[in-house]
């Protein structure tokens, strides 16, 4: 017969398996990354094996909060920002704005080389290997977000305080829907369409721009009337690739390929997307 254990002894041994299996699923690495500015900002990164995710998180100079989920299962990238409001303009409140769009997945590595990675000297400053090109981003649809799970998931809880600005692009929709198998109007019944942007003139050649067609919020005066807002999200360090050596095989001139070590790059994103008052983007001046 086993012995009975008293139900604190019984407690701290739930407890103890629980950080176990935390720890075995979830790691965590703190990077310290000087940004473009001279700024030193402070990563933190999550590695979850079970969900197959990786998890970004830091906060800016400006304090805006920038939080990047990915999920390798469903191809699908989430990046979130919580910012701030400008006192000096009257906002005292908060806002929080999501972008989901297609994740290829050898654009960062896996969750589980994601979760072996050791820092020998945590408090160094990072600086990116390589600067990639900047994604720009049109966002067509308002997700509603009790339908969200159509993309992964993990986008309800992570945009839980974004119901009405959670947003993805058309052009998302048809890759998702070749890779996942997913016919593009089952995701359709998951968002709502947004206004049009109004096209700028291409040389001598205006652009057809009907009443409906909303301008950009840059430069605009008018507070109370929609625009199109514009914000730029950078993530200064990521482990985007694994790095491959050669060494001596078994047998005299053979060679084996392992992994010895990981590539490091900076990535920026910019958003453009619909807003029904200039107000909540008063950084796109």
């Amino acid at each position: 017969m086993l012995p009975r254990l008293k139900l604190s002894t019984c407690a701290k041994f739930v407890t103890v398996l629980v950080c176990l299996l935390f720890h075995l699923t979830s790691t965590q690495l703190i990077i310290n990354v000087k940004n473009q500015g001279g700024d030193v900002v402070q990563e933190n990164i999550f590695a979850n094996v079970t969900d197959d995710t990786v998890t970004l998180e830091f906060q800016r100079s400006d304090g805006t909060l920038v939080t990047q989920v990915i999920d390798f299962r469903n191809e699908v990238q989430v990046i979130k920002a919580l910012i701030l409001g400008e006192e000096e303009r009257g906002q005292s409140q908060y806002q929080v704005v999501c972008f989901i769009f297609h994740f290829p997945k050898d654009s960062f590595i896996s969750s589980d080389a994601m979760s072996k990675l050791r820092q020998k000297n945590p408090s160094a400053i990072r600086l990116p290997e390589q600067d990639l090109a900047r994604d720009n981003y049109t966002m067509d649809y308002n997700v509603i977000l009790q339908h969200s799970g159509v993309f992964s998931p993990h986008v309800a809880d992570l945009c839980a305080e974004a119901k009405e600005a959670t947003y993805v692009r058309h052009e998302d929709l048809t890759v998702w829907s070749i890779n996942q198998g997913i016919p593009v109007t089952t995701y359709l019944k998951a968002l709502r369409k947004l206004p049009k942007t109004k096209q700028r003139s291409v040389k001598n050649e205006v652009a057809d721009s009907p009443k409906n067609n909303i301008e950009s919020c840059t430069g605009s005066k008018k507070m109370w009337l929609p625009c199109n807002c514009h914000l730029e999200i950078c993530i200064g360090w990521y482990p985007c690739s694994l790095k491959y050596c050669k060494g001596k095989g078994q047998t005299k001139n053979s060679y084996v390929t392992y992994r010895c070590g990981i590539k490091t790059c900076r990535k920026c994103h910019l958003f453009s997307y619909y807003i029904k008052e200039k107000e909540q983007c008063m950084w796109d001046e």
